[in-house]
């Protein structure tokens, strides 16, 4: 990549405002779905148990779909098709109630997202180089993130003047889903080398043999991290148990994700001057911090300064970990090992969130919260002792 060529280009700003509307549509909803289940009658063990299949279903399509892409050489099919079922998921949440439809419905919509993930970090990552690539996925996410303060602008907007009124929200939610699938038909694409197709659905964990060393041991690190990164629906749900409000918890939540989205590309550029080990590892020591914090909360005012400090941990870490599993990649199967990461990473969080929910049920929120804290502790002693690498 030239000096002269701009290291945001039209595929990335594209890419960005189909996330844009995307967690427009989804995050306009994630604050109110604990709510509403409990409304419905799911127990938050029964909670964690859907946020756990429907990561599940992510996990197992990452990596496949991934693989695909660099098998096709295509990347646009991927995408169009994942951002339309996550459109489609939305209405499909209010039409019924019990428990089968709901599960349905959440795992339609992580369908989307495992189909799309991977063709979709692969464009960036095209769009990029390794100089640079840690800013164009913060970018990105910069970006996403701000659908993620619109969402839950306008879901308090709408409970202020329809309280109670869940399901209309879910059809509302349909608009930014669709607006963002027109988006990527702007996008145009050529197709690039394919790659010689191998073994069946889980064949991409073949990748494993076949990665750098350095690859491999970044990745154990990262998923000794997901094993305590569970859903962000126990601090929801915390969240409204400290203060009892709809309305501030969903504030807490929006203004968690306006810091993620104004501070996700600076992170991104103190990553690709600093190194995106050093910059990862202070995510990890806010996570700590955060978790260790939601134990024992215990005001409104704690809630908003802990998910200050979420905003921040998620602008060091989520973007900056792509672009550093990206710049490890073999040639020619980024899509590939994007996928593996993306695949095993949501494993990890089913493993987390239907703990987290067991935990929740059996010992309470602190004790939940406290466990994961303990685990992210040990994701960052292994990079300061056992992962030495940029």
């Amino acid at each position: 990549m030239s000096a002269k060529t701009p290291i945001i280009t039209k595929p990335v700003w594209i890419l960005s405002f189909v996330s844009l509307f995307t967690d427009f549509a989804s995050e306009m909803l994630y604050p109110v779905v604990p709510v509403y289940l409990k409304e419905i009658g799911f127990s938050v063990a029964l909670i964690g148990l859907l946020e756990g299949l429907a990561e599940l279903t992510v996990g197992i399509s990452k990596g496949y779909f991934g693989k695909r892409s660099d098998e096709t050489g295509l990347r646009l099919p991927f995408v169009k098709l994942g951002y339309g079922l996550s459109a489609l998921s939305k209405p499909m949440m209010a039409m019924f109630s019990f428990p089968f439809w709901i599960f349905l419905a959440r795992t339609t919509d992580r369908l989307g997202k495992g189909i799309r993930t991977a063709a979709r970090d692969a464009l960036l990552a095209q769009a990029s180089d390794p100089s640079n690539r840690a800013r164009v996925f913060s970018f990105h996410r910069s970006w996403d993130t701000v659908g993620a303060v619109l969402g839950p602008l306008t879901a308090l907007a709408f409970l202020h003047f329809a309280p109670g009124h869940y399901k209309e929200l879910f059809y509302l939610a349909f608009i930014p889903g669709i607006i963002a699938v027109a988006l990527i038909f702007l996008l145009k694409e050529t197709p690039g080398r394919r790659t010689e197709k191998k073994g069946g659905f889980f064949s991409y964990f073949g990748y494993w043999k076949e990665a750098g060393w350095d690859y491999k041991r970044l990745l154990v690190g990262l998923l000794v991290f997901a094993l305590a990164n569970s859903s962000d629906a126990f601090l929801l749900l915390q969240a409204r148990e400290v203060t009892q409000s709809d309305s501030i918890t969903i504030g807490a939540y929006i203004f968690y994700n306006l810091v993620y989205a104004i501070s996700a590309y600076p992170m991104g550029i103190l990553a690709d001057k600093w190194g995106k080990r050093g910059t990862f590892m202070a995510g990890l020591l806010l996570f700590i911090l955060v978790y260790t914090g939601f134990a024992f909360v215990g005001s409104a005012t704690g809630v908003f300064i802990l998910f200050t400090l979420y905003g921040l941990y998620a602008a060091a870490t989520e973007g900056i970990a792509k672009a550093w599993i990206s710049n490890l990649a073999t040639p020619g199967q980024t899509a590939t090992s994007l996928g593996l990461y993306n695949s095993t990473q949501s494993l990890c969080t089913l493993l987390a969130s239907t703990f987290g929910g067991i935990l929740w049920t059996a010992g309470g929120a602190s004790f939940t919260f406290l466990t994961a804290a303990i685990l992210a502790g040990v994701s960052l002693i292994y990079f300061t002792l056992a992962y030495r690498g940029k």
